[in-house]
């Protein structure tokens, strides 16, 4: 979670070691990465360790996650989930910030659950993950977009400054303390599908997506009444329809809902 453009150059941060393991221990072979050199698509600028502890905090990552980090460049990401108690993987181009990236993990006494590997992230499967981090170009985000909305809905993917495009994040802070460039992290739960027509008992459901949000209409008892504030929340549902708040959850299977309505009483719909 380590790349920027180079035209951030001008502004770009110095390096942050992570550590004494990164500090202290002079890399195999002389290598030492420089804040702002050159990589494949991007320039590398490591991503300050306040945010990267923000957004680790905003994904709610806990020892049954499983993180992806693409372009982990030092490992910083990967090795502070690691050290949290996660599984976590780093993707990235260079191999020589591969193998530094291995090394400290070694030192942290992670390297079991902080894994490396040389390889394109745009040809890599990251489709596992139940968290994804990412420092990136915008451009690249919205190249990676289409991927990303094919997991596993209530995956977390969480970016350093830069957004998805028209996706709107979920979520939005700063890392606060003494950051003081690339500083927000922004959060996004993916969405299960839902677009479509849906049966009910007594009537149907017809819902419109864009991400997260939606619109749409429920008919019954031959009236057609419009939802409002409906979203998802990762499999999670919920609207207001004729006064009432509807919840619900997605199945696994994607063809059935069951939820609750406000003020008693339970609804489910599937797919028509």
């Amino acid at each position: 979670m380590t790349l920027l453009p180079r035209l951030a150059l001008a502004s770009a941060i110095s390096l942050f070691a992570f550590g004494p393991a990164l500090a202290d221990t002079p890399p195999a072979n002389n290598y030492t990465p420089s804040s702002g050199q050159a990589g494949k698509d991007v320039v590398w600028v490591p991503t300050p360790q306040a945010l990267v502890d923000r957004m680790l905090e905003m994904a709610e990552l806990t020892d049954q996650d499983y993180l992806i980090d693409l372009g982990s460049g030092d490992g910083r990401t990967v090795i502070t989930a690691a050290k949290r108690g996660a599984r976590a993987h780093g993707i990235e181009y260079n191999p020589d910030m591969v193998a530094l990236s291995q090394r400290a993990a070694k030192i942290e006494g992670v390297a079991e659950r902080a894994t490396f590997e040389k390889a394109d992230i745009f040809e890599s499967d990251f489709s596992k993950a139940t968290i994804i981090t990412l420092f990136l170009l915008p451009d690249l985000n919205v190249r990676l977009r289409p991927t990303l909305l094919k997991m596993k809905p209530g995956t977390r993917v969480l970016s350093n400054s830069f957004d998805m495009g028209d996706w709107l994040p979920d979520a939005r802070a700063e890392a606060g303390g003494d950051c003081v460039s690339y500083c927000e992290a922004l959060k996004w739960i993916i969405p299960a599908k839902v677009d479509g027509r849906w049966r009910l008992e007594n009537g149907e459901l017809r819902l419109d997506q864009t991400y997260q949000m939606l619109a749409g209409n429920l008919r019954r008892d031959g009236k057609t009444l419009a939802i409002s504030d409906a979203r998802m929340n990762g499999a999670e549902i919920s609207f207001f329809v004729d006064g009432k708040r509807y919840t619900g959850t997605v199945d696994e299977t994607g063809k059935k809902i069951s939820g609750q309505i406000e003020g008693g009483g339970t609804w489910t719909a599937s797919r028509a």
